[in-house]
């Protein structure tokens, strides 16, 4: 009698049965592809060259507009007088010259503060006191302007290159150093417990693992480094004056600020502009799109 009461109980307690559904298989075979043909002001929005050059001639017209309603060519050269001064310059004045010469110092500036920021980072990144050392110096002299050691400069290194590369150094290492350092420290555990069961030390470790990981904390660290050199160099230049017997485009702008040749000070402001436009855009943003952006890391 109880087997029979169990029975009974599970056939109650069992879920009733149901007939299976079937589906039919659709045919995507006549499902096409769904696309929308861009028009050609689409096609051409979507050119980021295009873009900037619009921004650019916007701007174009506001400063050709605003200094010929000023009607002062003294204080503010028209956009077109500038560059026709810009042209003179470059043709008949030397201003290729300087700008080789301000290029050169530059990249050697620039050169020396990267290999100064890479030892010092990777001296961070591998002992504890190399890292307490990164954190004193940059405290100490990141604050302080690079400008601010013009005059020491002139006084341990003289007139010349020399003054103008110290100077770069200063304002190269330090910005560089903090970016690369802060990339670094912010890899996440698991890319460096993968280098670590790869039994990678020292700077096999920093090369394969650390570099790749913060490329682009050290790629930001390298166009902010930039920017204060580049700066800081015609900055340099306009204090120093002549360097190594010819001056850069500090001392072009310097020398026509004093002859009143409004329009030739602007073609050398110009001139700095279209350098620094041209690297961030050339070099920086080429390097941009064959890295970060290429693996992922950036959109």
């Amino acid at each position: 009698m109880d087997n029979s009461k169990n029975v009974d109980t599970r056939k109650k307690t069992s879920p009733s049965l149901r007939p299976e559904f079937t589906r039919e298989i659709l045919d995507t075979s006549k499902i096409g592809e769904i696309f929308q043909t861009l028009s050609l002001w689409e096609r051409i929005r979507d050119i980021n060259a295009v873009r900037k050059l619009f921004i650019l001639f916007i701007l174009f017209t506001i400063w050709q507009v605003y200094a010929v309603n000023a009607g002062n060519p003294l204080m503010f050269p028209t956009f077109t007088t500038t560059v026709v001064a810009h042209w003179d310059a470059f043709v008949h004045g030397g201003l290729l010259l300087k700008i080789w010469v301000s290029i050169r110092v530059l990249l050697l500036g620039y050169t020396a503060g990267i290999l100064a920021s890479a030892i010092l980072t990777i001296l961070a990144i591998t002992t504890r006191f190399g890292s307490d050392l990164l954190e004193t110096l940059t405290a100490m002299f990141n604050p302080l302007p690079a400008i601010a050691l013009l005059p020491l400069a002139l006084l341990w290194f003289g007139l010349g290159d020399k003054s103008m590369v110290f100077v770069l150094i200063h304002a190269v290492v330090w910005p560089l150093s903090l970016n690369t350092h802060s990339g670094f420290t912010g890899v996440s555990q698991t890319l460096r417990m993968v280098g670590r069961n790869y039994g990678l030390s020292g700077l096999r470790y920093v090369f394969k693992i650390l570099i790749p990981a913060a490329f682009p904390s050290i790629l930001t660290g390298l166009k902010v480094s930039w920017a204060f050199a580049w700066r800081t160099l015609i900055a340099a230049e306009l204090v120093f004056g002549v360097s190594s017997g010819c001056g850069g485009l500090g001392w072009f702008i310097y020398e026509n600020k004093n002859e009143l040749e409004i329009a030739y000070v602007f073609a050398g402001l110009f001139t700095v502009i279209i350098i620094g436009f041209g690297v961030d855009n050339l070099v920086f943003r080429k390097i941009e799109s064959k890295t970060v952006q290429r693996w992922g890391m950036q959109q």
